[in-house]
């Protein structure tokens, strides 16, 4: 398409998009990050970690200290052996590097700071009603012995079976610590849960390190979720077991999505990400930026 130039406002019923196209399957990729022009009826929030995620006991020491004032008010790091010290700005990349501190089974996550009335990351509620949407861009600089989990959940850990209701990618190498089986321990998994009945979604997508994937979550007025990574919209699976996983495929031009049922009504998420070490080691999860969005009013 020619450049075009126009002298007035460009106006679109249904918002802009980016697009670019994989010249091998030649389908598009959906490249907007949340939305180019916001809804009036929307309530958004950005992080783009201008500072660092720190314990919740740092971040909320006095002014007056000085690691307390370099740390970022609205997210915070917790997880088995995690320290503030653990939770830095890639030196490589954008955004921050959560690491875990060395021993198996040791965890890094970032969640909102969980304090009441800390921040309206976690004060405004995610609730399935509120046609929430959800993403992020994450990278492994490395594939070693771990889990790692992104996405909407009610508590932190990393275990299928543990959350009644929640919707999350999820990556890891074996079952050495979780005991969740996995057909294949390669691919990119979408979990989703709905009253305690689970369904595992196996994507077409085989996880490599210093590879960014830009994954969304999108909820619809009617509760049910629709997946996207790196601009690719996928199906996903209706049939329910807490291991192995269903394989799904793209959608495909001219073809509807296969969404989720509808979720529970009335649940409040909270996001998390995470990166559990597997074995003896430690692992990193880089997290580039986190974005989300409601209905103003159900």
């Amino acid at each position: 398409m020619a450049n075009t130039s126009f002298s007035g406002p460009v106006r679109s019923k249904g918002n802009f998009k980016l697009f670019t196209e994989t010249a091998s399957t030649g389908l598009d990729s959906d490249r907007t990050l949340g939305t180019t022009a916001k809804d009036a009826r929307r309530f958004y929030l950005d992080e783009w970690f201008l500072q660092r995620p720190g314990l919740n006991a740092n971040i909320d020491q006095v002014s007056t200290v000085e690691v307390q004032r370099a740390l970022n008010r609205n997210w915070e790091a917790l997880g088995t052996n995690m320290t503030t010290a653990l939770c830095t700005f890639a030196t490589t990349s954008a955004g921050v590097l959560a690491t875990t501190a060395g021993a198996d089974q040791d965890q890094a996550i970032i969640t909102p700071h969980l304090d009441t009335a800390a921040t309206a990351w976690a004060g405004c509620l995610w609730g399935t009603e509120n046609e929430v949407h959800w993403e992020t861009s994450i990278m492994l600089p490395a594939i070693d012995n771990q889990c790692v989990w992104a996405g909407l959940k009610l508590t932190n850990v990393p275990e299928v079976a543990t959350d009644a209701n929640q919707a999350y990618f999820t990556f890891l190498t074996d079952a050495d610590n979780s005991g969740q089986s996995m057909s294949d321990f390669t691919k990119l998994h979408f979990v989703h849960s709905i009253a305690n009945t689970d369904y595992i979604s196996q994507l077409p997508i085989t996880v490599a390190a210093n590879t960014p994937y830009h994954l969304k979550i999108e909820i619809d007025s009617d509760r049910k979720a629709t997946i996207f990574v790196n601009g690719i919209q996928y199906n996903i699976t209706s049939t329910s077991g807490s291991t192995g996983g269903t394989a799904v495929t793209s959608v495909q031009p001219g073809t509807a999505a296969t969404k989720s049922g509808a979720l529970t009504d009335d649940v409040d998420f909270i996001p998390y990400n995470g990166i559990e070490a597997n074995a003896g080691a430690a692992e990193a999860l880089n997290t580039h930026y986190i974005c989300m969005s409601r209905n103003v009013y159900e």
